[in-house]
């Protein structure tokens, strides 16, 4: 039987299939498979190597061995040098993914140019964009935040042979592709982007990469879904996965770290997007407590995200409903979170929203993933929809909240609560409604004044 010259591949976790399937066999994703050419059978696959024996390797115990702690490169960006642990590791992959717009080119142009203006050898590669327009956008970085940015070295390429031969001979420190997704090896038949393209690109950027000591950080696409598009092997092959999240209506942007095998990744950096290239902020609580408005349907959260404490406001509006089933529109949270809430309402705080849509939206374009957000979102939605102000009516500052609620109605703790109390404290947030101080929802309820009923048109 003749050996197929193509294959399939699933762009979600690279299964071959020797015919195409809507769902992969191996991740169930649907209608992922890529049609491909098939690779070309190796020597030992025709069992050339059949009866050689390969000499065993000697393991070496840890103890033996000696680690060489390399000194990172600081990038200059206070915000984006924490996520990564104090700076670029020399030789290693980071990957940065976001949505279209958001500023993923701001960000790693703005790291080059500061780079460069430190004395550090540095190379642009891009594949998307031509120089021309690179240099308009470093031209307003240089008069903002990255002065030295036109001084970067700049390679509009997508071929990856040239690439990788520009990188041997020039040797930078730091190393941008933007993006992986456009580079192409020349060996191979598929466009570029496709499964074969991406992982072959990865490997051999990683090689060069290790050989030679430069930091490497890769700008990475996204699905619709707001993953990494790619094969699943490129997060792991790479070294620090960040994640650059926000509204590009909105000025707030937050970078997350997914994975990052030389620091932690329990941090978040918030930036804001301004005319001069990213800023760093500092204080988010400040600037999100500030904004805070005290009406009917607002609430301040009492977050974590990661080891760092950050205050957002938490806003709902509930209105009376014409469709079956009513709307339930979010924002900042997960919706599946939100049904959850407003089922424990219903059921043990007497807040039915059965024939009302709900709408919850997390001001400043921040997204809150932690079940600590439940007792905001629950005290939020019943505020909106009894028309109560949360909290004493001579009080001029909102009410902080934050807690996990359980399916019977009991209010759970959550971690760090003492450091979450105390950043609310320091913003002058009078009450803040806690497990701690409010053992069921229908307690938190009360204690938010919550417990009479006043309407919206009073």
């Amino acid at each position: 039987m003749a050996r197929p010259t193509t294959v399939y591949v699933c762009s979600s976790c690279a299964h071959v299939a020797a015919k195409w399937h809507g769902q992969c066999p191996g991740c169930e994703e649907w209608n992922t498979m890529a049609e491909e050419r098939a690779p070309a059978r190796s020597a030992s696959a025709d069992g050339g190597l059949r009866g050689r024996r390969t000499p065993a390797a000697r393991p070496i115990p840890l103890r033996e061995i000696s680690a060489d702690r390399a000194p990172r490169i600081a990038c200059g960006i206070g915000e984006l040098d924490r996520l990564l642990g104090g700076g670029l590791v020399p030789g290693s992959l980071v990957l940065i993914g976001g949505s279209p717009g958001i500023g993923k080119s701001t960000l790693t142009t703005m790291a080059l140019g500061l780079l460069q203006g430190a004395g550090r050898r540095t190379l642009y590669v891009s594949g998307e964009e031509s120089a021309g327009q690179i240099r308009l956008r470093a031209e307003r970085l240089e008069a903002g935040a990255a002065p030295g940015a036109l001084d970067i070295p700049v390679l509009a390429e997508t071929d990856l042979d040239v690439v990788l031969a520009t990188l041997e001979a020039q040797a930078p420190e730091v190393c941008v592709i933007d993006s992986v997704q456009t580079l192409a090896a020349a060996e191979l038949s598929g466009a570029p982007g496709t499964v074969g393209q991406v992982r072959e690109v990865a490997h051999r950027l990683m090689a060069v990469a290790k050989r030679t000591g430069t930091a490497v950080v890769l700008v990475g696409h996204v699905t619709k879904d707001g993953a990494l598009a790619g094969p699943r092997v490129l997060e792991h092959l790479v070294d620090c996965v960040l994640q650059f999240e926000g509204e590009r209506e909105r000025t707030y942007r937050t970078l997350r770290a997914l994975k990052n095998r030389f620091g932690s990744t329990n941090d978040v950096g918030v930036f804001e997007m301004r005319d001069g290239g990213l800023v760093e902020v500092l204080d988010a609580s400040a600037r999100f407590v500030g904004e805070a408005t005290r009406a009917p349907g607002s609430v301040v959260l009492a977050a974590m995200e990661g080891s760092r404490p950050l205050l957002v406001e938490v806003q709902a509006l509930v209105s009376p409903s014409e469709l079956v089933p009513p709307r339930r529109v979010v924002n900042g949270i997960d919706r599946n979170r939100l049904a959850l809430v407003l089922a424990v309402l219903a059921r043990h705080a007497g807040v039915g929203t059965g024939t009302a849509d709900v709408f919850v939206n997390v001001v400043g374009g921040v997204r809150v993933d932690e079940p600590g957000a439940d007792l905001a979102i629950a005290l939020a939605v019943a505020g909106a929809a009894r028309g109560v102000v949360l909290g004493e009516t001579d009080s001029p500052t909102p009410v902080a909240a934050f807690g996990e609620i359980g399916l019977t109605g009991e209010l759970r703790s959550v971690a760090h609560h003492d450091r979450r109390r105390e950043e609310a404290e320091k913003f002058g947030l009078g009450q803040i409604i806690s497990p701690e101080s409010a053992p069921t929802l229908r307690d938190a309820l009360r204690a938010g004044a919550l417990g009479r009923r006043v309407h919206a048109a009073a």
